[in-house]
């Protein structure tokens, strides 16, 4: 990692903590730390529940359930247990809660004023532009990709949501049982493996990969949710597939595609894939791709 770019991040998160007044344990003039506030904004007017709370913030159990006594204390939430399931809590905001959060949103409406007002029409474009693409980045690199079996819910999310938009895209729509779909146990170590993209605990994309003895690697299966397209997903799963591939010994890997997904086609001639011909007899392919990769034994 290069030490110039450390030492300007840091310098970045100097400079913001300091600006947006996260220092002081009245963060926007309000009698509460910067914690307790953005734990009231994320709890919303629908409420919300406790460890989904906790998976969005990132933070760990015992921290959130001091944050949240203290705010039950002031009066401005309740947490109470889901009747179908107990060990499920779900935290709401109370009235004094509620006018504490439009109180916040309007402090947060001033502390954003007023960090454009200074500025010139010329410089608060750029600044806002600036802001939206460390937010993109920023977001980017919150995404954490993991192994998974094919059953466990949140694969099985994923897969139900590219089928859906399969459906949806293709001239002739997209029926699973004609598809020359992988079954689970092609995707499952030794015979593969499938890894899920999650966003604060949210699943927002998938890729399976086929390691058949003695015949390049595969890619199958390979999604990204609309809401996170834009963030280099689907280059981060298509590298970690690669490197995958690699260390299991294999110097090909190779996919096909149907017409429609012309930004998935785009990505792949833009990460080295070469069209070739078609390998098997996928109904809804029209193109076949292949990549040299380096094995790992090699390297």
């Amino acid at each position: 990692m290069d030490r110039a770019e450390i030492d300007q991040v840091r310098r970045f998160n100097r400079t913001v903590t300091e600006r947006v007044g996260v220092l002081h344990d009245h963060y926007l003039g309000r009698d509460r730390p910067v914690g307790e506030a953005r734990l009231l904004w994320e709890i919303g007017e629908q409420g919300q529940d406790v460890r989904r709370l906790r998976e969005r913030l990132g933070l760990d159990s015992g921290y959130v359930s001091r944050l949240l006594r203290s705010l039950e204390t002031d009066g401005l939430v309740t947490v109470e247990p889901q009747p179908r399931d107990r060990r499920v809590r779900t935290v709401r905001l109370t009235d004094a809660g509620r006018a504490e959060r439009a109180a916040l949103d309007r402090r947060s409406d001033e502390l954003a004023g007023s960090l454009l007002e200074p500025l010139n029409a010329a410089q608060r474009v750029r600044l806002v532009a600036a802001m939206a693409e460390v937010d993109r980045l920023l977001t980017a690199a919150t995404v954490a990709l993991d192994g998974a079996d094919p059953d466990h819910p949140d694969a099985q999310h994923c897969l139900r949501s590219y089928f859906t938009e399969l459906q949806e895209r293709f001239e002739t729509g997209f029926d699973p049982a004609r598809s020359l779909l992988p079954d689970a146990g092609e995707l499952r170590p030794p015979h593969g493996l499938f890894l899920v993209a999650r966003l604060h605990g949210e699943p927002v994309g998938c890729a399976g990969l086929k390691l058949p003895p003695g015949a390049p690697a595969e890619v199958k299966r390979m999604w990204v949710a609309p809401h996170t397209r834009g963030l280099g997903l689907g280059r981060r799963l298509l590298a970690e597939l690669e490197s995958r591939a690699a260390r299991h010994g294999h110097d090909v890997l190779r996919l096909d595609t149907n017409k429609a997904l012309g930004a998935a086609i785009g990505l792949y001639h833009s990460y080295g894939f070469e069209e070739v011909t078609a390998f098997n007899d996928e109904p809804y392919a029209h193109h076949w791709f292949e990549k040299r990769i380096t094995t790992a034994s090699s390297e």
